[in-house]
């Protein structure tokens, strides 16, 4: 206790944002459920044990889970020194699944690289690397990303010691390697770096203009979609989706098949559901339940109800990041989380819009819910980085 007349003593308390952490902790644990209720038939059929693909993905949550708790502990300045390694990692792990023996081929893609026992989807990592660099270097590069245009014979331009376009440049050929094999991820990542230089630039009007020209692509894409694909933009299968989303029932024994058995199992889960396990959907109409459909079977057994708390429950997660990006002690904190917000926030919305044939299927699975090992404890790593920039804001006490 101080004494009497003298002011007490200033001690800082490092905040920790346990509500992120319960909402990882729930999202991951009914994941796991929801894994288990699609997953067990196939299982069943496949090895004889129902529980085979729920106990995988309970492992690598486990030593994800692991994974997070250390690193929320370290300091995120000092993780930063592998921003540039993973950047360039990125690259070799991309070429080594495309175009040697290491790719492991999926669905007729060769998305997984495969060293010894190890095997993994590079994407994943890509991510990660990407929001770091960006991160870094917007925090490096400061007042100079927003440099003002200057004005020449009434024409307004950027000046070239404007930086933005450097940090574009870095991004799109990785962002273009990753779209050619895997669609969905290039799209994440782009999203990625249009969210986090959204939020970096003081001007927005490029970006709203930016995003309402891909809308109005989106619209008018069966169009142009066959021209897209004579110049080798799209392809075969990239153009089959397009033709899908736009009429299902017409492709109902190919593409077609998958989308509406999906939009069968949510339009008769109803309000609240047939409940937890009953699904009929998951018994080989929905293909790959367990994986990116699965929130299908979550309307089809939990209904309308058990959709919206789900979802809820992101939007509660968003906005703990929101949170702890506004509070965050510094810029380089700051874009860190916003940067695993987009990819949250965008990879959530692609796959419910995709389920629900809002946009053409593009293989998108939802986050901590989907099965998936590399993706759950890459998400983990994602979330331990948000976490350590929680544990870093600093709450003044007085003693006294």
């Amino acid at each position: 206790m101080a004494a009497a007349g003298k002011p007490g003593k200033r001690r800082v308390k490092r905040f920790y944002d346990y509500e992120l952490l319960i909402s990882i902790i729930f999202l991951c644990v009914f994941g796991l459920v929801m894994i288990f209720s699609a997953s067990s038939y196939k299982a069943q059929l496949e090895s004889g044990k129902s529980y085979s693909y729920v106990w995988k993905q309970a492992m690598f949550e486990a030593v994800g889970f692991v994974i997070m708790i250390a690193v929320s502990k370290m300091d995120y300045h000092k993780l930063m020194i592998f921003a540039w390694p993973s950047y360039i990692a990125s690259y070799v792990m991309l070429i080594l699944t495309m175009f040697t023996p290491f790719g492991v081929a999926s669905h007729g893609k060769k998305r997984w690289l495969k060293l010894g026992p190890i095997q993994f989807q590079p994407t994943e990592f890509v991510k990660i690397a990407l929001i770091m660099l960006l991160a870094s270097l917007i925090t490096y590069y400061g007042l100079r990303i927003n440099e003002e245009l200057r004005v020449r014979n009434g024409w307004r331009f950027w000046t070239w010691e404007s930086k933005w376009w450097k940090l574009v440049l870095l991004s799109a050929p990785l962002t273009l390697l990753v779209t050619k094999n895997n669609l969905s991820s290039g799209i994440i990542i782009a999203g990625i770096v249009y969210v986090m230089l959204f939020v970096a630039m003081k001007k927005k009007w490029g970006f709203i203009v930016l995003l309402g020209g891909l809308v109005a692509i989106l619209f008018v894409s069966p169009y142009i979609g066959d021209f897209l694909e004579s110049i080798h933009v799209l392809q075969d299968y990239q153009l089959s989706r397009i033709h899908v989303w736009k009429n299902p029932v017409k492709y109902s024994q190919s593409g077609g098949y998958q989308v509406l058995q999906g939009l069968y199992a949510i339009g008769s889960g109803g309000i609240l559901g047939k409940g937890l396990g009953q699904s009929l959907q998951k018994l080989g109409f929905v293909p790959e339940a367990q994986n990116d459909m699965i929130f299908t079977i979550i309307c089809e057994e939990l209904g309308l109800f058990g959709a919206i708390c789900l979802i809820a429950m992101f939007v509660f997660m968003i906005y703990r990041f929101a949170v702890i990006a506004e509070n965050a002690p510094d810029l380089l904190g700051s874009m860190l989380v916003v940067g695993i917000m987009a990819h949250i926030a965008i990879q959530v919305i692609l796959n419910i819009a995709v389920v629900t044939n809002v946009i053409p299927n593009t293989g998108v699975t939802l986050p901590f819910i989907s099965y998936g090992g590399t993706s759950v404890m890459l998400l983990m790593v994602e979330m331990g980085l948000a976490l350590s920039v929680s544990n870093r804001i600093r709450q003044d006490e007085n003693n006294g």
